[in-house]
């Protein structure tokens, strides 16, 4: 765009060039015998400056014809080329820029599913890890319960057998302090009978 300006302005240049040029005879012809003060560039009655007018404006006209066909289409050729070159590059960042646009949202589309994926495998192994818990609390709860009641079986059993020596060394005790106090053997049924009333009615 600015390039484009720039040709404008050349050309405009050379249009006024070739009018001046034009208009400087113009003036010589209406005011032949024109002269300022102090200036004598403007003294058409003098045939030199009617001459360097003359010239002057050949040379511009020449310098506007060289520039018209043959300088100002080269450079209005090489504008147009590099306004191509700016448009094709434009159009290749565009697709470029699109392209990268792309490449960023799939980025962040593997990065979604990603995240994801791994708050799932982590959910999972949290739920693995609960549920192998529990198992492991279930069957450390039924093992204990399984101890729990063959200690109890065992401690029934130990008193069981302690109350049974028990009430057999209160017999025997019984039987020996009757003979030693009475001199006689008590019947061993009747003093069994007596301990073990004496040991059911004490809970034992």
């Amino acid at each position: 765009m600015a390039r484009a300006v720039m040709y404008d302005n050349i050309r405009r240049a050379g249009s006024f060039m070739a009018t001046s040029a034009l208009a400087l005879p113009l003036m010589a012809m209406v005011a032949p015998g024109a002269r300022a003060e102090g200036m004598p560039q403007l003294d058409f009655g003098n045939p030199y400056v009617i001459g360097q007018v003359v010239w002057g404006a050949g040379i511009f006209l020449v310098l506007y014809l060289l520039l018209s066909r043959s300088a100002l289409p080269k450079v209005e050729k090489v504008l147009s080329l590099r306004r191509q070159t700016i448009e094709t590059d434009l159009g290749i960042a565009h697709k470029a820029k699109a392209r990268a646009d792309e490449a960023v949202a799939e980025l962040y589309e593997a990065r979604r599913k990603a995240l994801a994926e791994a708050q799932a495998n982590v959910d999972k192994v949290v739920e693995e890890a609960r549920l192998t818990a529990a198992r492991q609390t279930e069957e450390m709860n039924a093992r204990l319960a399984a101890e729990i009641k063959d200690a109890e079986t065992r401690i029934e059993q130990a008193r069981s057998q302690a109350l049974a020596s028990v009430r057999e060394i209160s017999t025997t005790t019984a039987e020996t302090l009757i003979h030693q106090l009475s001199g006689i053997a008590a019947p061993a049924d009747l003093v069994t009978a007596k301990v073990g009333s004496a040991a059911a009615a004490r809970g034992l």
